[in-house]
């Protein structure tokens, strides 16, 4: 139990011997740090309760508080605002306490077993811009996840099973009509077959097929003939398209990988769709498939819509199966191999209708029961400084490839430290360019859109991803010079300065903030907050020359308060998915 919520038990019996109970106590931190760190409003709602005068109420509960070493500066304020502070012998054994082991001021959630899905990668493109945002968020929401006690698996939910790769595989039989994947009256074994052609080749032929699909009705129809070969594991087309799914795989894991962003579970649509025969027997079964046009719907709308509602196509006039049939079919694969409390679904806002639908359709069907959460973590888009999405300077979509490119040739601009030469210095710029990238990627609530500025986010100064690198480095630099110089460091024994309590403080709010992040599924608090705790921290490091402090007890309790803080800095910067260098 976290430090703050076990000091609030403790307060509530306290209350109790004054001769109160209250279901919630109504603590908060104080706005008039003059009169208290801290805010107890109980009064006013005990009033009501036991009819007397708030006043009287606070002055009890005050008369009681005052008998625990722990409080100090109790004062009454207004009609029965009790306000206190924590004493220095408090804090001093809060802080040991963090120093034994800084998972002692996180507070655990119950046992609870997440899937979610924020890759999305359409195996027939380059992973472009529009990605990032998918990638980062649902990374750091699955490293919070596990951090306060969850089983979260992250699942890649590749895009391999649609027209895009019908395209793509039309536009390699026009290039290469002699290939044997288009002959088809070879026996041979298509594994051992050579294809000629690379992740590069397909970055350029998607663009030129997609383009072309919209000039020539034949060259479509043709691109859709082949995505139901594919669909129907289609002798040649099938074994074709498997070759393509597996270059394009490994340079998706390695982008994915330069991003820090990991998955347990590399399914792709069309592994889900191994399902589909079931999952058409269970709509089948409940008579929720309806002929719409040739095609296959479910119809959605219920009588509270205040909009329209359009039906879910499960199965498109060609007989080949919808995107939104491949999500229920996830669904169902999910809960058959996961058996998930919870399915998030962390993808572009402007999905909010698909996933209203399916999640819907789901619910009909009964494919999951109703204790199962189904929700879209939805975000906004990351733009340029016109305000629209990143762009190329020719207009085009930009390959996140590019963008991390970019971000990489300003910070190894910035990277000024002489002794980091050659390989040393391009590792160190990189792994700056990634923190500067995803911390201006979760600095921003993801419902809303933000303007992304190369040269802004790459910068030493401000809040800023290298500036928390650089003073995380600060620290750990610190205590390595300690422990160079035989000091050390075991225990906080005294402490004194406004920055130091301030430290403490924010501390001590850390659990309710993780809390809060991981409810509202934003990690825009977190990078608030350890902006917050390294600011300040450097604030303490400008004051105080620790390393030349000729009181001991005081230099071990701020070498201390500096480990813990370097801990929490490293802990909460995993969380987001950014790595430390060991030098900048």
């Amino acid at each position: 139990m976290s430090i703050l919520k076990e000091l609030e038990l403790d307060i509530k019996k306290i209350l109790k011997q004054a001769g109160y109970e209250v279901e919630r106590l109504a603590m908060e931190e104080s706005n008039r740090k003059d009169l208290g760190e801290y805010q107890l409003n109980d009064a006013m709602q005990l009033a009501k309760t036991y009819h007397d005068n708030p006043r009287n109420i606070a002055e009890k509960i005050k008369g009681e508080l005052e008998k625990d070493s722990r409080f100090t500066n109790l004062n009454i304020a207004g009609p029965g605002f009790i306000n206190f502070s924590l004493s220095n012998e408090y804090i001093v054994e809060i802080l040991n306490r963090m120093n034994q082991d800084i998972f002692n001021n996180i507070d655990k959630k119950a046992p609870k077993k997440i899937v979610i899905d924020y890759g999305g990668a359409n195996v027939a493109k380059a992973l472009h811009v529009g990605h990032l945002r998918s990638a980062n968020i649902g990374e750091a929401l699955k490293r919070l996840a596990l951090l306060l006690g969850y089983d979260a698996l992250g699942d890649a939910h590749l895009g391999d099973y649609g027209r895009p790769l019908g395209l793509v595989l039309r536009e390699i039989k026009a290039r290469y009509p002699d290939l044997e994947y288009f002959d088809e009256n070879y026996e041979g074994d298509f594994s051992e077959v050579e294809l000629p052609i690379t992740n590069a080749d397909l970055e350029i032929i998607y663009p030129y097929a997609s383009n072309k699909s919209k000039e020539d009705e034949q060259y479509l129809e043709e691109a859709r003939e082949i995505t139901l070969k594919i669909q129907k594991h289609e002798k040649g087309y099938y074994d074709l398209w498997k070759k393509v799914v597996d270059i394009s795989k490994e340079d998706i894991k390695k982008t994915y990988a330069d991003l820090n962003v990991s998955f347990e579970i590399w399914n792709g649509e069309s592994d889900e769709m191994e399902f589909f025969d079931d999952l058409k027997k269970i709509y089948e079964d409940k008579n929720l498939l309806v002929e719409s046009e040739g095609a296959m719907v479910v119809e959605v709308a219920t009588d509270e819509d205040k909009a329209p509602m359009p039906p879910l196509l499960f199965i498109r006039s060609n007989g080949v199966a919808s995107y939104e049939t491949t999500d229920l079919a996830a669904i169902l694969e999910r809960k058959v191999n996961f058996n998930p409390d919870e399915m998030w679904y962390v993808v572009d806002g402007r999905q909010a209708l698909h996933f209203e639908q399916t999640f819907r359709a789901a619910r009909k069907a009964e494919l999951i029961s109703d204790e199962v959460v189904l929700e879209h973590v939805g975000f906004g888009t990351m733009n340029g400084k016109d305000g629209k999405p990143f762009k190329t300077r020719d207009g085009g979509v930009m390959s996140l490839k590019s963008l991390m490119d970019l971000v990489y040739q300003e910070t190894f601009k910035k990277i000024t430290n002489e002794s980091l030469v050659g390989e040393e210095k391009e590792s160190v710029a990189k792994t700056v360019a990634m923190a500067a990238l995803k911390y201006a990627d979760l600095l921003p609530y993801r419902g809303t859109d933000y303007i992304f500025e190369i040269e802004k986010f790459s910068d030493l100064e401000g809040k800023t991803g290298p500036y928390l690198l650089y003073s995380t480095i600060r620290m750990k630099s610190l205590l390595n010079k300690a422990i160079e110089q035989g000091i050390e460091f075991k225990e906080v024994k005294e402490l004194k300065g406004e920055t130091e309590k301030d430290l403490v403080l924010t501390l001590l709010y850390l659990p309710d903030l993780l809390d809060k992040s991981l409810e509202a599924k934003s990690l825009n608090e977190i990078a608030d907050y350890i902006y917050k705790l390294t600011s300040i921290y450097n604030k303490f490091y400008s004051e105080h020359k620790v390393l030349v402090e000729e009181n001991k007890d005081l230099q071990e309790s701020w070498l201390v308060l500096t480990n813990i803080i370097y801990k929490i800095n490293m802990l909460l910067l995993d969380v987001l998915g950014i790595k430390v260098p060991n030098k900048m």
